[in-house]
């Protein structure tokens, strides 16, 4: 938990970006980053802040069950409610309102769900019943270790921090995959999808095991991968699992395009102390999907991806059962 209350720029992008990137850690000690609606559920006299997400997204909770160690990125005043410079990385330790009670969610939401999501909860007879599993949802609730405070979106000038202090070593270098280091999918074609979307993150595992999420440009591709660009003294030297997440949206996040890889990070030092290390990301695994800014799209695909990964989740033994309906 934080050991001060963050001031009130902070609070105040806290409470007006329209979409975050959440970051946790894998078995393997990568990162994966997944962008969510920020419903502005945030308590500065407990040092938490929250964030929200369907049970169909199984996969991600239990990911956060068997590592709680968690970053939300707030990168983008697009469609926000602030116009503040500020890049803000929230660094905690997570953890999960009720998965039995598909609306034990509800109370702490208030009018958020309107103000962010851009429709009411009550939805109708029909669509409610095709869209229960999106509105199964769960409260991620991270205590707060640090916020980290760059003076601007792309993450140059001196970072304050609020909380606890970070650490002072860098990473080291991470045991080379045995499958080795190079690119497992089309990099070329990931790069190219990725320089089309407005915000591109990079995250990686710090020191003290939680992640860190900073913007990067794509310059192009090399033999080793996708050739990135990062103000200096952001990204540590050395070889490690990174994720990669490119993405834009639309007002409410109805319109959603969205690429995501998790892969192999080099960062070779440069001659000189004041450049940024030479950056080669290779992505191993890839994926994503676009819906145009329909409000009857998202719906659709909503409930069907959803209720399709509920069921998944009581299969593999996630959730005990599904809500009688």
């Amino acid at each position: 938990m934080c050991t001060e209350r963050w001031p009130d720029a902070v609070d105040e992008v806290l409470g007006g970006d329209q979409c975050i990137a959440l970051a946790h850690v894998t078995p393997a000690s990568g990162v994966v980053l997944t962008p969510l609606t920020n419903f502005a559920l945030r308590n500065r006299q407990a040092g938490t802040v929250s964030v929200n997400s369907s049970v169909g997204m199984w996969h991600k909770l239990q990911s956060l069950q068997r590592n709680p160690r968690v970053a939300l990125a707030f990168h983008t005043r697009a469609h926000g409610f602030s116009k503040r410079p500020e890049y803000l990385l929230v660094q905690g330790e997570a953890s999960l309102s009720s998965l039995s009670e598909p609306d034990a969610w509800l109370e702490s939401m208030g009018d958020r769900w309107e103000r962010f999501g851009g429709e009411t909860r009550e939805v109708g007879p029909l669509w409610e019943r095709w869209l229960y599993a999106y509105h199964w949802r769960v409260n991620i609730e991270v205590a707060v270790q640090r916020v980290i405070v760059w003076p601007a979106l792309d993450c140059r000038g001196v970072a304050e921090v609020h909380g606890t202090p970070r650490p002072s070593e860098l990473p080291p270098s991470q045991l080379l995959p045995g499958r080795g280091t190079g690119p497992r999918v089309d990099h070329v074609r990931t790069a190219a999808r990725a320089a089309r979307l407005a915000n591109v993150l990079l995250g990686w595992v710090g020191t003290d095991g939680f992640p860190i999420v900073v913007p990067v440009g794509i310059a192009g591709t090399n033999q080793l991968g996708i050739a990135l660009t990062a103000p200096p003294g952001l990204v540590p030297p050395g070889g490690r699992r990174a994720g990669l997440l490119a993405h834009e949206f639309s007002r409410h996040v109805v319109g959603q395009h969205q690429r995501k890889n998790t892969g192999w990070l080099e960062a070779r030092p440069t001659q000189t102390e004041d450049t940024a290390p030479e950056l080669s990301y290779a992505p191993h695994t890839e994926s994503g999907y676009r819906l145009p800014p329909s409000r009857l799209i998202f719906n659709l695909a909503a409930g069907f991806i959803s209720r399709r990964g509920l069921r998944a989740a009581v299969r593999a033994g996630f959730l005990q059962d599904l809500p009688g309906r």
